[in-house]
């Protein structure tokens, strides 16, 4: 009797035990909320770019109104890193460890994200929709992390195949930034080029903290370029456009969908940002598509103080395959539940490009596609989403 009684209660201690293990709460998550950290300068030389998780947080207000995610409200975290990469160390860290967020979103920058990208791997913790068109975030592919914005490569080649086959230019010149973003898109252009038998007449780069590009500008006048193609920050953008304005240098100027935002750009290039072309991952800010106009009224509900621009909905566009996948995953979420739902998103589209995921696959889009800057608040789009032909491996390899 003594030895049944014995066998009984070693079993009921397996059995706590087991439950006590299957019961295991899932950072980040509680029976009300969800946790998610975010990342972006709202101070320093790149803050205009800290409108996207600003946008990222009215879109969470709006999802919460709405009832949140089966019974629970995203609880958001955001943090000011100065685009700094040593900032935003310490700041998802901080998140990580001491508010314990479940899964980060958005994120601004290559070399910032790069910071935290192997402590987030490491720390078993999501990443959806870096704010970068690094090849860092999917390639190779990690099982937590997935991109959202189309890669750099792929953008510098679309504008070189449409300035090459549409405008039948031959001297294009490149400005880039001296770091991985700029290197990134400076690399797809070369390839693209080479593709069809040219070269550029000039790569000139600037430092993140330059403020006189007078040579700069000489150097692209001197190569004769009729197209220069720029890869940097908004303020070197406008810096570049005003100098070589002054020395009397007007090439066709094209840019990455970093510097997308029309309002921002024509007003602190004084209207020089008139005729240049410029990538797009996301709908025009006019665009009547069902999700832009609500989203417009998400921005004065929420978030009246803003402007909806470009930057700002880009924080709604990198969120809403996490929302999704939030839904998928069900009410048992986990970080395995997320990352499987993840990778069950096939041909979803929000306001920019379908995005498709999948097993060893996190990448969801390279699509762009091109407009020409009219005014401060009307663009004309040239193309359909388009999305170029290079082999993304080869330029893995090559950077």
């Amino acid at each position: 009797m003594r030895k049944t009684l014995v066998i009984r209660l070693m079993l009921l201690v397996v059995v706590l035990l087991i439950s006590g293990c299957a019961s295991e709460p899932q950072r980040g998550v509680t029976d009300d909320t969800i946790k998610i950290g975010s990342w972006g300068p709202q101070t320093g030389p790149a803050a205009l770019w800290g409108a996207v998780p600003r946008g990222t947080k009215a879109y969470f207000d709006m999802i919460n109104d709405e009832g949140g995610i089966h019974g629970r409200k995203i609880e958001y975290h955001m943090r000011d890193d100065g685009y700094q990469p040593p900032k935003t160390k310490a700041a998802v860290k901080e998140m990580v460890e001491m508010e314990g967020v479940f899964a980060c979103v958005g994120g601004v920058g290559t070399a910032t994200g790069m910071a935290v990208r192997d402590y987030l791997a490491e720390n078993n913790v999501p990443w959806v929709g870096p704010t970068s068109g690094s090849t860092h975030w999917a390639y190779p592919a990690n099982d937590t992390r997935f991109g959202v914005y189309p890669l750099y490569c792929h953008e510098a080649a679309v504008m070189v195949d449409y300035a090459v086959k549409e405008m039948g230019k031959k001297k294009i010149a490149f400005f880039y930034q001296n770091d991985d973003y700029g290197k990134l898109g400076l690399y797809g252009a070369e390839t693209a080029l080479a593709n069809h038998g040219l070269e550029l007449v000039a790569s000139v780069s600037a430092e993140m903290m330059d403020t006189d590009l007078a040579s700069h500008a000489m150097k692209l006048k001197e190569s004769g370029a009729d197209v220069v193609i720029m890869w940097v920050l908004p303020k070197h953008a406008a810096i570049m456009l005003g100098t070589s304005a002054k020395v009397g240098f007007a090439p066709q100027w094209m840019t990455s969908s970093t510097l997308s935002d029309m309002a921002v750009m024509f007003k602190i290039t004084k209207g020089l940002w008139k005729d240049v072309i410029f990538a797009n991952f996301a709908e025009l800010p006019t665009s009547d598509h069902p999700l832009m106009v609500k989203y417009r009224e998400a921005q004065k509900k929420y978030a009246p103080e803003d402007r909806f621009g470009v930057f700002f909905y880009a924080g709604i566009l990198f969120a809403e395959p996490m929302v999704e996948a939030l839904k998928r995953a069900g009410k048992n979420l986990t970080v395995d539940s997320f990352v499987k739902a993840m990778e069950s998103i096939d041909d979803f589209q929000g306001i920019g490009p379908k995005l498709s995921f999948g097993k060893g696959k996190r990448q969801g889009s390279d699509s762009i596609f091109l407009s020409k800057c009219v005014t401060a608040m009307e663009a004309e789009q040239l193309t359909d989403w388009v999305t170029s032909d290079l082999d993304v491996e080869n330029i893995v390899a090559k950077f």
